[in-house]
């Protein structure tokens, strides 16, 4: 009979993020007791991150996903602890639709925590009073920024007043020995050229607005004019008829 070595204790990687320094720390844990903590709960429950260790004591973590020892994904509503083949179509997690209209059945894992874990992805909801070295103590630069005019101004807390293209976020970096700024291009940026591309769209469409009246006004006209004239045709055949008839007659008698 094999003996359980050293090696063969469950270790599983628990990935935190804390998104208000925008840092990431991967920490091993083979600690049974501490792992039984985790067991059995589900994607988007939070978790005290005192049952982990010490030097958690008094943050609050949020589980958010993780993966199983073969890669297979954690899925959001699949409410077991083992791995299902489900059939997936566009817009639902751990699928990419190649072809339009495609379904395809893949495996996922279910979203309760269980041993067969190789990762767990948790989210730092509440910090405590300690710092966690390469996690809360430095904050990592934020590389891109937005590129919507109104979310860069909801950024910077700035008025319509205030210029955007001076409080756009800048990459800076070297190339060929030169030292070269990019920036990405302002989306929904109003401009004078804009405003009168605007002016312009609006004044063509009253014109054509315009001509269609005037046009129909004429063609109203044209066409009453033309009914007119068919009456008053109908009307001299039917006098001409009439007189004709008023001539037979006489000539008969």
């Amino acid at each position: 009979r094999r003996r359980n070595s050293p090696t063969d204790r469950r270790t599983m990687k628990l990935n935190i993020a804390y998104p208000a320094t925008g840092n990431q720390k991967d920490i091993d844990i083979d600690d049974e007791r501490k792992l039984r903590a985790l067991y059995d709960m589900r994607i988007s429950q939070e978790v005290d991150g005192s049952a982990l260790g010490e030097e958690f004591a008094g943050y609050l973590f949020r589980i958010s996903g993780g993966n199983d020892k073969q890669g297979f994904p954690m899925k959001q509503g699949v409410l077991t602890n083992t791995r299902v083949r489900l059939l997936l179509s566009k817009g639902l997690s751990c699928y990419r639709q190649r072809k339009r209209g495609e379904r395809k059945r893949k495996s996922v894992r279910g979203c309760i925590v269980g041993a067969d874990l190789a990762v767990l992805n948790l989210v730092v909801t509440k910090k405590g009073d300690a710092e966690i070295e390469g996690l809360t103590d430095s904050q990592v630069p934020r590389r891109l920024g937005p590129k919507r005019a109104s979310k860069i101004r909801k950024l910077f807390d700035l008025s319509k007043e205030d210029d955007v293209r001076k409080y756009v976020v800048c990459r800076k970096f070297e190339k060929n020995g030169k030292e070269v700024s990019k920036s990405p291009k302002i989306q929904r940026l109003v401009t004078p050229i804009m405003v009168q591309r605007k002016r312009a769209r609006k004044a063509a469409k009253t014109t054509a607005v315009a001509k269609a009246q005037a046009e129909l006004a004429e063609y109203k006209q044209l066409m009453a004019k033309r009914i007119a004239e068919q009456k008053e045709a109908r009307r001299s055949a039917i006098s001409k008829r009439r007189s004709s008839r008023k001539a037979s007659k006489k000539a008969e008698e």
